[in-house]
């Protein structure tokens, strides 16, 4: 009685369920495709998967992302379809996919559940960018485009065309407009609009639209007999034995393409015959008469008519096969008006690129030679108003460098640390500088070589006294957050903000040094003193006292230059060498001693440099040597620098 009423209750419980599925839409129709979704074939899915794509139906998403994630079960008693929760290990828990409501507890053994290959779940997920596409989530529309453009494929053309209409961010609309464009190119449905989708791209500096455009242009080397095939795209064709195209690339081809029989290389022919040497002869010729192609060529046939060496074409058979055959390029879109717009569109890009790469590389050298200005005004303060050969110069950048480090280690906020830094790093090396000049330099005035070996071992000295401060590791100084990233002003032009701040960094540095040279007393003594020593002293100012204060500026000049160049290259004990001959011959380029000069010189040299490595960007060492080779052949014609000072530093 009791199995017989269990019986009853599951009979009851199939016809409810089978009642409810007419009542539900989304089950309806998963029903209708049952077939094609239970054997989950990529070769017929599509049918199912377009079906619930445009059904409407609110569901519809749902569904199908539970069924990429294999989320999606069956019921074997009515093969009904239902999301599935695990309650344990052997039981799961069912819901209804239409109203969500629970639907009991079954053994696993009892339910099915769907499996679709990366094939199908491929499918469905390009299907779920329609949604995606449509969604009111600003957010998940441009995820669903980073999506689509990760991986372009024909069947996402439809979805981007129709979420177009009703988009209203522009810059998502730019975007879903301009992946139409780039999946028309390959996928279009007529050669008018792909066409037109090329046209588009005319001068577009994208990565993205010749990584589009280049696959059309792209070309295949081929050969055949007689004539070109009709209907071949041909993109040039080839003639053997030119400078482009020679006789043995032509028969290598022809062999790859088992058009001919192939050629034994001389190396081996000249192998096989000194081996089969018998009685003083080869293949039935003489030793003595090989002296000549023909004799050799000969030979080889002999030995491969007695077995001895595999079988070659000869000159003359070669010549006859390169002869009946066509060689040409190919294009790989065998449609000419697609290539044709292809290549005119590329044109435009590259000559667009090209102008932007000269644009990128002018800021490289802007910068490179800003950087090389800060470097170098500190040092055409001492060695070209004062005349010191300081050889130290690079380590009072160095030490500059190193004192922000320290602030950092105090300070943690990055923003203040260098704000506190700058000033610091002037004070710091302005007393190192003018201890230096008090000690060392004052005693050396005039006696160059004996000031060079002495600045050269402070060098020394001041080196290792930072590796035994700070160690021989690189120590790093870091940029506020807001100096992070780089201006991108197109997919080939980009300048990072670090750059640009040393850029406006040593712009005001040269309004600085210029208002004290010109609007300060200070300056004026400077000039009075470095036009003529004696005369200044003669009006009251104390020659020594300038000189104190003229190295004390350089040095401290080159401490804030350290801070700025620390945030842009590793701060080591050797920061300063790295810097100190392209300062020495920024200043010697520009004239010693003058202001304008200096950034003349650093200017010429940034842009020297960033152009030889343009032209060899695998060795900048050979850039390097390239711009010392230039500056030695420059000062045979200008000695005394781009502009000339008159005084002292001139040697007047």
């Amino acid at each position: 009685m009791t199995r017989l009423l269990t019986l009853a209750f599951a009979a009851l419980m199939l016809c409810v369920s089978l009642a409810t599925a007419q009542d539900s839409p989304m089950q309806t129709l998963l029903q209708e495709h049952r077939a094609l979704i239970e054997k989950s074939s990529r070769q017929t899915i599509e049918p199912a998967i377009v079906a619930l794509r445009d059904s409407g139906l609110p569901q519809a998403q749902l569904v199908m992302e539970k069924w990429q994630a294999k989320e999606l079960w069956q019921r074997k008693s009515d093969n009904l379809f239902f999301f599935a929760e695990k309650v344990d290990s052997k039981t799961w828990r069912l819901t209804g996919i239409d109203d969500g409501q629970a639907a009991g507890e079954f053994a696993k053994k009892e339910l099915k559940q769907l499996k679709p290959n990366s094939g199908v779940r491929s499918m469905i997920g390009a299907a779920l960018v329609q949604f995606q596409l449509m969604s009111d989530d600003p957010a998940k529309r441009i995820e669903a485009l980073d999506a689509i453009q990760r991986d372009l494929a024909p069947e996402q053309l439809p979805a981007l065309e129709g979420a177009i209409d009703g988009e209203t961010d522009p810059q998502i609309l730019d975007r879903k407009v301009r992946l139409v464009r780039l999946l028309t190119i390959p996928y279009g449905r007529t050669e008018d609009e792909r066409v037109a989708a090329i046209n588009s791209l005319s001068g577009d500096l994208g990565v993205d639209a010749r990584a589009a455009l280049n696959p059309l242009v792209a070309t295949t080397r081929d050969a055949v007999a007689g004539a070109v095939p009709e209907g071949t795209n041909v993109a040039a064709l080839l003639k053997p034995g030119s400078a482009t195209f020679s006789n043995e690339e032509a028969y290598a081809l022809l062999v790859a393409r088992d058009l001919a029989p192939a050629r034994v290389s001389a190396a081996d022919r000249r192998e096989a015959l000194q081996q089969n040497i018998e009685g003083g002869k080869v293949g039935g010729v003489p030793v003595a008469q090989l002296d000549t192609d023909a004799a050799r060529e000969r030979a080889y046939l002999g030995l491969v008519a007695e077995g001895k060496a595999p079988a070659t074409a000869t000159e003359a058979e070669m010549s006859v096969a390169l002869a009946s055959h066509v060689f040409f390029d190919r294009f790989a879109d065998p449609n000419p008006a697609i290539t044709d717009a292809a290549t005119d569109t590329l044109k435009s890009i590259n000559l667009k690129v090209g102008v932007n790469q000269v644009l990128d590389l002018t800021l490289d050298a802007m910068s490179l030679a800003s950087i090389y200005f800060l470097a170098a005004i500190g040092l055409a303060i001492t060695f070209g108003v004062m005349g010191v050969i300081n050889m130290a110069h690079g380590e009072f950048i160095m030490m500059g460098a190193y004192t922000g480090y320290v602030v950092q280690q105090i300070i943690p906020d990055y923003t203040i640390s260098i704000l506190v830094a700058l000033p610091l790093a002037f004070a710091v090396t302005f007393a190192a500088g003018v201890a230096m000049e008090r000690l060392v330099i004052r005693w050396l005035y005039n006696r160059p070589l004996e000031t060079l070996l002495a600045t050269f071992g402070i060098s020394i000295a001041l080196q290792q006294l930072a590796k035994n401060i700070f160690g021989t590791q690189a120590r790093p100084l870091t940029s506020p957050g807001w100096l992070d990233g780089a201006l991108v002003l197109n997919d080939v032009v980009s300048i990072s903000y670090i750059r640009i701040a040393i850029f406006v960094l040593a712009l005001i540095f040269l309004g600085v040094f210029l208002f004290i040279m010109k609007r300060t007393r200070l300056g004026l003594e400077v000039r009075a003193v470095t036009q003529n020593p004696r005369m200044a002293s003669s009006m009251g100012i104390n020659p020594d006292r300038i000189n104190m204060l003229t190295f004390g500026l350089g040095s401290g000049i080159a401490g804030i230059a350290g801070v700025a160049i620390g945030l842009y290259a590793k701060v080591t004990s050797e920061l300063g060498s790295d810097y100190i001959v392209q300062s020495f011959m920024t200043v010697v380029v520009g004239g010693v001693g003058n202001i304008w000069g200096t950034l003349l010189g650093a200017t010429m040299i940034g842009f020297l440099q960033k152009g030889i490595e343009w032209f060899n960007p695998s060795n900048t060492l050979a850039a390097q040597t390239y711009m010392i080779i230039f500056i030695i052949i420059f000062i045979q014609f200008r000695p005394r620098g781009i502009i000339a000072l008159k005084g002292r530093a001139a040697g007047d």
